[in-house]
């Protein structure tokens, strides 16, 4: 005899098709501005608030652009939402690219469908990071599944993983708020295999019942792993960081990077305007070359760049543009290099480049938690001490040309 669901529904191994419906009329909006969701009968995402960015991305019933409609299910309406990606999905990510509101790109997490699924498609689970979402969706094209999104505080899957926030807590945790047990019959669910790392299978499977099969590296190897019976070949298990991938991190790195240095900027221009500073447009350009040097380059030609540790990467480019500069700056008819100056080129500069190097270890598949630690322990206090050294053989120069 087939159980009986909360709601009524029953659940059997039989294929069970689920109903659509139309979306919810428009919801009130309070006063502060905040659109407050409300939970389906069954399984809801529960009461949420927004901030402004993700106000903008939902429609006038308070529900997000993407979703097509509901989808009626044992546990309530659950929201199909479209594969395609319309121009503010692709606006979005490029301004993320750029860390124009980075922490509140994200989805509501809990559980998605997209196609026509019914109790036997499968389970994908993934980040509430949009732009991982958004790639998800749009690589399921023609299939029908469910897509369940945990709460990783709008942080990437492998990121995710690395911090703790994509693991086995709210894996377990978001199964059971959804209910997914009365959702689907099959006992699977599949898990980017970039999220390994925060995933203990043996303990979801003895909490839930669930078995957590791990699916391809790429978004866009899903439809294959599903359709050749979610078998993953060993290219689909092969983690690839192409030139192309590391390019595309180089705009948040920069922005990231530039920043702070308005300060740094701004503290040369207050040492000029009282006398005691002599920098120009070729200090100013040494600095951000510097930074680009770390940012950009060290990034883009990691693989080829000499030495393992990335913090010696950028050292070594960012010693040999301190090169450049200092020998531009002496053939310079119009320069005022000292040596002293010439010094703190040598020792700020590539220190710089060395520091921004290093902030990439985040966003590399190339490390390990162990191997940046270690290496953070031995570059921060080189990296520390030469800047400090370099500074202070700046203001030395710049009080010998002030006094004499």
């Amino acid at each position: 005899m087939a159980k009986q669901s909360c709601c009524g529904s029953s659940s059997s191994s039989r294929n069970v098709k689920y109903r659509f419906v139309t979306l919810p009329k428009p919801l009130s909006t309070s006063d502060e501005g905040k659109t407050p969701v409300q939970s389906a009968c069954c399984g809801g995402v529960g009461n949420l608030t927004y901030t402004k960015r993700q106000r903008k991305s939902k429609n006038a019933s308070g529900v997000d652009r993407w979703v097509i409609d509901l989808v009626e299910t044992p546990v309530g309406k659950i929201r199909r939402v479209s594969t395609q990606l319309d121009i503010r999905d692709v606006l979005g990510s490029w301004k993320c690219r750029w860390s124009n509101g980075r922490m509140d790109y994200k989805v509501d997490p809990g559980l998605y469908c997209v196609g026509t699924p019914d109790n036997q498609s499968p389970v994908l689970v993934t980040s509430n990071y949009k732009m991982t979402f958004d790639r998800v969706r749009k690589e399921l094209e023609n299939i029908s599944a469910w897509i369940l999104v945990l709460d990783t505080d709008g942080v990437n899957v492998w990121c995710a993983a690395g911090k703790g926030t994509f693991g086995t807590n709210e894996l377990i945790h978001r199964i059971s708020v959804v209910r997914l047990a009365m959702v689907v019959t099959h006992r699977k669910v599949i898990v980017p295999q970039l999220g390994a790392t925060g995933i203990a299978a043996h303990e979801i499977a003895k909490q839930t019942g669930f078995n957590v099969v791990f699916g391809p590296v790429r978004a866009s190897d899903v439809k294959k792993f599903l359709t050749d019976g979610m078998v993953a070949s060993e290219e689909m298990r092969t983690v690839k960081f192409t030139m192309l991938d590391r390019l595309v991190l180089t705009p948040m790195e920069l922005v990231t990077a530039l920043k702070p240095m308005l300060l740094a900027f701004g503290v040369l221009f207050i040492l000029n305007a009282i006398g005691l500073g002599h920098y120009g447009g070729m200090d100013l350009v040494a600095l951000l070359g510097a930074i680009v040097v770390g940012c950009v380059i060290v990034p883009v030609l990691l693989p080829w760049i000499p030495g393992r540790a990335f913090s010696w990467k950028g050292f070594l480019f960012g010693l040999l543009w301190a090169v450049v500069v200092v020998v531009q700056q002496g053939l310079s008819a119009t320069s005022e290099l000292s040596m002293i100056k010439m010094i703190a080129f040598l020792l700020i500069l590539p220190a710089l480049s060395s520091f921004l190097s290093l902030n990439f270890t985040g966003s590399s598949t190339y490390t390990s938690l162990s191997g940046v630690d270690s290496e953070m322990r031995i570059a921060l206090p080189a990296i520390l001490i030469a800047s400090i050294s370099g500074v202070i053989l700046l203001l030395i120069n710049d009080c010998i040309i002030a006094f004499g």
